[in-house]
């Protein structure tokens, strides 16, 4: 009986129950929410939402064979299902591909001032892992050592799709499809480039970055079935031994037992509610993929809540909200809601952007498709390492561990900070430059990152820095004039422009730790002097 109570109508929404549903077993779907969630209805405090302003420029369209359309399904059912009134309102910009529909934006529907909340979604519209699982723990166990909380949310949406308009989220699973993981800027995320496409990203450490990320989703795909069987059988056996483990308890044990035994019903149940056919049979790899990057450019990282709830899909959040990097504003966790305070003032039908965290422009690209010239946090990442065929390859990794450095450290380059980072770097290098070991013993007695410098040891450790630079940089197919050509030819594909706009970026950063570096060379005594010889130089990657 209280196993019964802990699954009364407050269990969230849980996949596939036959004993609910008349559908046959053969079939793979999701069930709707209604028959088990406590769907928010319209309440009568939220009956004056404004729904004339979130619905303002709705309009039916003609479909194919004369089939009438409703463009503001999402903004309809928001606010049937009880969006209290808000400051926003849906627009759409053409797609640069005629095939794609327009994509729609979140704009300010009145003067908005910085402070004003320009919306607040309700706990029940918004997808988490804790909603979809039904219970906290389940969801911590299914996201540890196995599947992200992307990836377990992308095979929910790909379940509830396969509902159809039988889906309660229908209207926002018809929205994620219509922006096809696009950001603001039209563009798919590379995930989704061909490789005639990725061409584009050459010479950019980009490209092995998303050829990286798109072995991780391979290695979560293949991880589906095993978290299947897991859900679908583990739990039976555990719940049995839960069961046989109550008959032979001392009865000072009872109570801890019979409260295990509650919460491993409560997986059980929720587990069982997986729909019988194993996800890789109902979805190839490729349409796993798409799921998981329209649902990698839309999650919000929600901060100070539990972990089942931390990576949320808010209606009206992204993509429909465009990332900013110098915006300050965020979707907040508050109470019962998920809101948006604005940071800046708006003008009526101006678009609302929100930050994206401190992410440089080459995650940016692959999570959302969009690259930002004025992110404050865009960087490169230059790896050295201590060359490990040095003799003195112990000392020299002692001594950058007690000065907070590792035998393979990875130094940020930060935009318009080129110059720090060169500073931060030279230490480290020079150490590797140590040779004789009168003088390795002299550093190791010292207390801090101080090294003996020569002026040809200092100009070694220049030229190396600016050969490795002047390396990266030839790596590129393209000229810096050449991708600014690309950028202001509006006829070309927007995704080679938009990577035209990173690739130039990086060249840019380059091109800034270069003349940095010269710097530090003409500051020499004799900047004409040659430089020392290295044997066990640090590498530079």
């Amino acid at each position: 009986m209280a196993s019964s109570n802990l699954r009364g109508p407050s269990f969230p929404p849980l996949p596939l129950s036959h004993s609910r549903r008349s559908a046959p077993a053969s079939t793979s779907t999701f069930p709707s929410h209604s028959p088990r969630c406590p769907r928010l209805h319209r309440r009568n405090r939220w009956s004056a939402c404004a729904a004339d302003t979130l619905l303002a420029g709705a309009r039916r369209e003609e479909g194919k064979g004369g089939a009438r359309v409703e463009v503001g399904d999402l903004k309809s059912w928001l606010v049937r299902e009880g969006l209290p009134p808000c400051k926003v309102v849906l627009r759409e910009r053409n797609s640069h591909d005629g095939k794609h529909r327009p994509i729609h934006y979140v704009a300010a529907s009145e003067d908005l001032q910085a402070g004003d909340v320009a919306f607040s979604v309700p706990n029940s519209l918004v997808v988490t892992l804790e909603r979809v699982l039904g219970d906290e723990t389940v969801a911590e166990l299914l996201t540890t050592n196995k599947l992200s909380e992307l990836a377990c949310l992308a095979l929910y949406l790909m379940y509830e799709k396969k509902q159809g308009k039988r889906s309660s989220w229908y209207p926002f699973i018809k929205e994620l499809d219509r922006q096809r993981g696009r950001g603001q800027l039209a563009v798919e995320s590379p995930l989704l480039w061909s490789e005639d496409e990725l061409a584009y990203l050459e010479g950019s450490p980009t490209k092995a970055e998303v050829l990286g990320r798109e072995e991780g989703i391979k290695r979560e795909y293949n991880e589906l079935d095993t978290v299947w069987f897991m859900a679908g059988s583990l739990f039976k056996v555990i719940l049995l031994h839960v069961y046989h483990a109550i008959t032979f308890c001392s009865r000072g044990h009872l109570v801890l037992m019979i409260n295990n035994f509650l919460v491993f019903d409560i997986m059980y149940h929720a587990l069982q509610q997986y729909p019988f056919d194993i996800p890789t049979e109902a979805f190839p790899y490729e349409i796993f993929k798409q799921a998981f990057v329209a649902v990698q450019s839309c999650v919000v990282h929600l901060q100070n809540v539990s972990l089942a709830r931390r990576f949320a899909l808010v209606p009206l959040g992204p993509p429909l909200l465009a990332y900013k990097s110098n915006c300050k504003a965020m979707l907040k966790a508050d109470q019962d809601f998920v809101q948006l305070v604005v940071d800046r003032p708006y003008k009526a039908g101006e678009a609302i952007v929100v930050w994206c965290g401190p992410q440089p422009n080459s995650r940016l690209l692959l999570n959302y498709g969009l690259v930002d010239e004025d992110n404050p946090y865009d960087r490169l990442l230059i790896e050295t390492s201590l060359n490990t065929e040095d003799p003195q390859y112990q000392d020299k990794r002692m001594v950058a561990q007690r000065n907070g450095k590792l035998a393979v450290q990875v130094f940020n380059v930060y935009v318009g900070r080129e110059r720090e980072a060169i500073l931060d770097m030279l230490p480290y290098l020079r150490l590797g430059y140590v040779s004789d070991p009168s003088e390795m013993h002299s550093v190791i007695s010292s207390q801090g990152p101080i090294c003996p410098v020569s002026p040809c040891m200092e100009r070694a450790v220049l030229d190396q820095l600016v050969g490795y630079f002047q390396t990266r940089l030839s790596r590129y197919p393209t000229t810096l004039s050449e991708d600014e050509a690309i950028m202001d030819n509006w006829q070309l594909d927007p995704k080679k422009r938009i990577a035209a706009r990173l690739v130039s970026l990086e060249k840019k950063m380059l091109n800034a730790c270069i003349l940095a570096t010269v710097e530090f060379i003409e500051q020499l005594p004799d900047h004409t002097i040659s430089p020392c010889p290295a044997p066990f130089a640090p590498l530079l990657k």
